[in-house]
């Protein structure tokens, strides 16, 4: 095999260790048993430690306003950007996902994009600022490939442990991290204070959105989450054998869940680990416009969308995809009939033609070579695996430095300022991982596809690991 020590650095973030570390570390392992070396972790301790690295690609979950500094640095230090969109599969309309989702400044800085299917490509070649000649390669996703057949074992000893713990339940997955976030500036609005009290600002989420849209946004989620909050109690009445399993979004605040939950007997709220061993122990998925409700159709897992407060603008042209591939039930007297005949064996996961044309148009690489294969497929086209990107003028890289130290600087010190803050979230996403428990999960890649046997790891720094063979 050609020395590693001429191919580019592959640097693969996390952000939501429990939605992202499972399919990024499947393809840390395909990409270093190619011969790319592979730093994979944290992604705010992956940007304290980008002035370090060694030069190379390093793989973005988006492309907003937000990470034009960050992407200016990753530049000027000689990495080159690749990207796919994190949140494409369930996206507004296409003017309010360009403007919250794309920055013209920020995507001129990415050299190729990866799209999770057709749908995702044909949006991106519609965006006005898409540079000409853009790359966009249709691979899927790595955590397309987590859903399929030859992939779900991963997770059976999760599967039989929540089993055993909670026996038969029903899982509430919640989405609602814009009107109910775990530090306020994660709301679609920021808290009101003094002057702003008259005409609040839009937070992180509602970035990009028209006020007119993310108000509307706001006032029909907290509909939704009012509907929630009352069916959680009324379900475990309703199903007097079953556990009430609540898991919010690895954004949002627990407190409300908890509250409900002290009231209740059989009502557990959990957070720990991927979605997907939950989905499969579960006995049905009760959800609003959210992506588990795709991942359940994937795993032929029973799931009902909960549409109560029905808004047919941001329930279907906004969370439509999960929507449509779930059953749908407009009052709580229709989602107890359809619970009962799950439970009772009579209705499965919702199927159909239609549902089939849907995902197939959103999601490639549901068979034959994997998303993560693809994906190193095209990097290594790319040249990538034979040589680094090549080297900025000194100049340059000497300001990428100092601003790689400066904003590393400022942003430990914001993550520890006082009340709710960064530090806290972060280790809410990213909780502390050792060499061992990375060693482990890779093992049982490597017992389901025979291969990873020679793959090691390593603590590259803080939460922050170095992936090789």
């Amino acid at each position: 095999m050609k020395n590693q020590a001429s191919a580019s650095t592959l640097i693969i973030p996390v952000e939501s260790q429990v939605r992202e570390l499972d399919a990024k570390l499947l393809l840390s392992c395909v990409a270093a048993e190619r011969g790319f070396p592979v730093i994979m972790g944290s992604r705010a301790y992956t940007h304290f430690q980008v002035a370090s690295i060694a030069r190379g690609v390093y793989l973005a979950k988006s492309m907003r306003s937000l990470s034009n500094s960050m992407f200016t640095i990753l530049r000027q230090l000689g990495h080159e950007i690749v990207a796919w969109e994190e949140e494409a599969l369930v996206h507004p309309p296409a003017d309010t996902y360009f403007t919250q989702r794309l920055s013209p400044v920020t995507i001129n800085q990415v050299a190729q994009m990866f799209a999770w299917g057709q749908e995702n490509a044909d949006l991106i070649r519609q965006y006005p600022a898409l540079p000409e000649n853009m790359p966009v390669h249709i691979t899927g996703n790595p955590r397309g490939d987590m859903l399929r057949p030859e992939i779900r074992p991963y997770f059976a000893r999760e599967v039989e442990g929540l089993r055993d713990r909670y026996g038969d339940f029903i899982l509430i997955n919640t989405n609602f991290s814009g009107v109910n976030p775990f530090i306020p500036n994660l709301g679609l609005f920021l808290p009101a204070r003094g002057l702003w009290k008259k005409r609040v600002r839009l937070g992180q989420p509602g970035m990009g959105m028209s006020r007119e849209f993310a108000e509307g946004l706001r006032n029909h989620k907290l509909a939704v989450l009012a509907d929630f909050k009352q069916l959680i109690p009324a379900l475990e009445h309703a199903f007097p054998s079953l556990r009430i399993v609540v898991r919010p979004h690895p954004s949002e605040s627990h407190q409300i869940y908890h509250e409900i939950a002290a009231q209740c007997q059989r009502v557990v709220v959990e957070n720990q680990g991927n979605v997907i061993p939950w989905l499969l122990a579960a006995k049905a998925l009760v959800h609003n416009g959210c992506t588990t409700g795709l991942e359940a159709y994937m795993l032929r897992v029973p799931a009902i969308s909960y549409l109560a407060s029905l808004h047919t603008y941001y329930d279907y042209d906004f969370q439509g995809l999960p929507t449509r591939l779930s059953h749908q039930c407009f009052d709580f007297q229709a989602l107890t009939n359809t619970l009962s005949g799950i439970l009772a064996g009579e209705l499965g996961a919702a199927a159909g033609r239609e549902r089939q044309v849907l995902i197939d148009y959103y999601l490639a690489a549901q068979s034959g070579p994997l998303a993560c294969e693809r994906m190193v497929d095209v990097l290594e086209a790319s040249g990538y695996r034979n040589q680094q990107p090549p080297a900025r003028p000194l100049g340059t890289y000497l300001q990428g430095w100092l601003s790689a130290r400066l904003k590393a600087l400022l942003t430990g010190l914001y993550m520890r300022r006082p009340g709710p803050n960064r530090l806290a979230y972060h280790s809410h996403r990213f909780p502390a991982l050792t060499v061992a428990e990375i060693e482990s999960r890779i093992a049982r890649f490597g017992q389901l596809l025979n291969r990873f046997d020679k793959v090691k790891v390593a603590l590259h720094s803080k939460h922050v690991f170095r992936i090789s063979v």
